[in-house]
């Protein structure tokens, strides 16, 4: 098996992972894992077709939309967002030293000597329950690395009161189905102006089990910004939130592990398609190795 190198891609010969490439070792063999790993499916990584600028915007969540779709539901979405920071002051340390702790019984993150507290970083955390939106700020919030994340939410999360939080903690929508060119394109100006950017890589919420396909949004996301200025480098942080009980209950236990950080310059292959399988293929590895 490769071993994970932070500084360059995994499959650096160009070619996809086998089946033997993305085999984990067993709990035992890695006893600081969050949990059991499980076995990656190669097999199922997207196949979509190698695509321009303006196109890896456009195709970028669901592998690619019709041109119709680029116009209409998706061009209403607002493409901007803004941290507050006074209700962040307000909202965080509230969830920190109030909610979390009447909440779990037990909260333990590992790793967090992995999180840059400089640059452009995309987090990517695995998506088990909705409390994972409170478990990334107290895991890698403002007060560890000094920027307050940003996520990217689908659209239906933003109506409403929930939705009036979210703008003004830094959360911006995206339609999966029909994502606008506008909203992607901020994707990349926060990248560009050194934020921390939350993007869920499995795309829905699975409660329990293996680490699920990864959609190829995030990768095509982090190699456009990454192309987009010289140097930039930015960081993928792989995270694995894990619940002792799915349903999380009051007074479960949760972990939270965070992995070393991948370098997206280090994807340089021939097209864009290629690198983007290349990276996607070793965050899923990364994410399974917690």
């Amino acid at each position: 098996m490769n071993s994970l190198d932070p500084t360059r891609p995994l499959y650096a010969s160009g070619q996809l992972p086998t089946s033997a490439d993305t085999l984990v070792n067993s709990l035992d063999q890695e006893p600081e894992k969050c949990r059991e790993c499980y076995h990656s499916d190669p097999s199922k990584i997207d196949s979509e077709q190698p695509a321009s600028k303006n196109s890896l915007f456009v195709q970028l969540l669901k592998g690619g939309i019709s041109q119709g779709q680029s116009q209409g539901q998706s061009a209403s979405i607002a493409a901007s967002s803004q941290c507050s920071s006074w209700l962040a002051s307000l909202v965080y340390p509230l969830g920190r030293y109030l909610l979390v702790p009447a909440y779990f019984r037990q909260v333990e993150v590992i790793g967090r000597n992995n999180l840059p507290r400089t640059g452009p970083v995309i987090l990517a955390p695995t998506h088990r329950s909705r409390w994972d939106a409170m478990m990334i700020p107290y895991a890698a919030g403002h007060d560890i690395t000094g920027h307050h994340p940003r996520f990217m939410v689908s659209a239906d999360e933003v109506r409403g009161l929930q939705g009036w939080f979210i703008r003004r903690l830094g959360g911006f929508p995206i339609d999966p189905k029909r994502p606008a060119i506008a909203s992607l394109r901020h994707g990349v100006d926060l990248l560009q102006d050194g934020e921390t950017l939350v993007i869920f890589p499995e795309g829905n919420i699975f409660r329990d089990g293996p680490v699920q396909r990864l959609k190829p949004g995030l990768a095509r996301l982090a190699l456009q910004a990454e192309s987009s200025r010289p140097k930039l480098g930015i960081q993928i942080v792989p995270i694995r939130i894990h619940y002792s009980d799915p349903s999380v209950p009051w007074r479960c236990k949760v972990k939270v592990c965070i992995g070393h950080p991948i370098q997206v310059s280090a994807y340089n292959a021939k097209t864009p398609k290629q690198s983007a399988q290349l990276l996607t293929a070793d965050l899923k590895q990364a994410i399974e190795a917690l």
